[in-house]
């Protein structure tokens, strides 16, 4: 073990005092003897002392936090988790819904007609996606000319791969031209989705007289009906 000079300074005061005594001409005053033992007291003293004194001079480590690691779960619980927001009752997505144009049952496009003529449009449609169109959802005029035209709301599901026909009453407008009304179906939410069908008629001469039958030469239902016999094919 080794000690600094601070350890022996206690010491060499005593042996100081005891040789100054001797070299005296007086009479010295008799010097009380250290003994061993006193000695290794006193020396043990100053070493606690400057151990105290270091220790208090010393910076106090303080212990730095460790991150506790997140809780996991087994693999086979995460299996069984279902994802917020979907489950039994989830609404599908648009992309299942499609709707295929397929012909103009009548009216064709540039169908002449006199201002004021009623007439019923009807559209063969088929639905082309992989989801059934539900009661409720709604074919609706969405740009130019309604001529009179109102939304019609689907009555039954119609299957994927089934055709149908649409129809709806209108009325060719007073102005001169050509016209045309644009028509869609979408979602009971109003969410839109497949091809987009069209009546184009051209306007020219007079309104009818009051009484005169109009447009005798169509036949097609006022409201929009399935095919007599649905076939359930697979879009192209």
């Amino acid at each position: 073990m080794k000690f600094s000079k601070a350890f022996f300074i206690p010491i060499l005061i005593v042996f100081g005092l005891l040789l100054s005594a001797c070299g005296g001409e007086a009479t010295p005053e008799p010097t009380p003897t250290l003994s061993l033992e006193t000695m290794q007291t006193l020396a043990v003293a100053t070493f606690s002392a400057q151990l105290t004194q270091t220790a208090l001079a010393a910076p106090t480590n303080t212990p730095v936090p460790t991150n506790t690691p997140a809780a996991t779960l087994p693999v086979s619980t995460l299996a069984n988790v279902t994802p917020f927001g979907t489950g039994v009752g989830a609404v599908p997505t648009a992309s299942c819904y499609r709707l295929t144009y397929v012909n103009d049952v009548n009216i064709p496009d540039n169908t002449t007609m006199s201002a004021g003529q009623t007439f019923t449009k009807t559209w063969k449609v088929r639905n082309s996606g992989t989801c059934a169109w539900d009661a409720g959802f709604k074919f609706a005029f969405i740009g130019g000319d309604a001529m009179g035209g109102t939304t019609y709301t689907l009555p039954q599901n119609v299957p994927a791969n089934t055709e149908i026909d649409i129809s709806i009453n209108m009325t060719a407008p007073s102005k001169t031209g050509a016209i045309r009304g644009n028509w869609r179906l979408s979602t009971a939410a109003g969410q839109y989705f497949g091809d987009e069908v069209y009546v184009l008629i051209q306007v020219g001469g007079a309104a009818p007289a009051p009484g005169t039958a109009t447009n005798t030469s169509v036949a097609a239902p006022a409201t929009a009906t399935s095919t007599a016999t649905p076939t359930a094919t697979t879009a192209p």
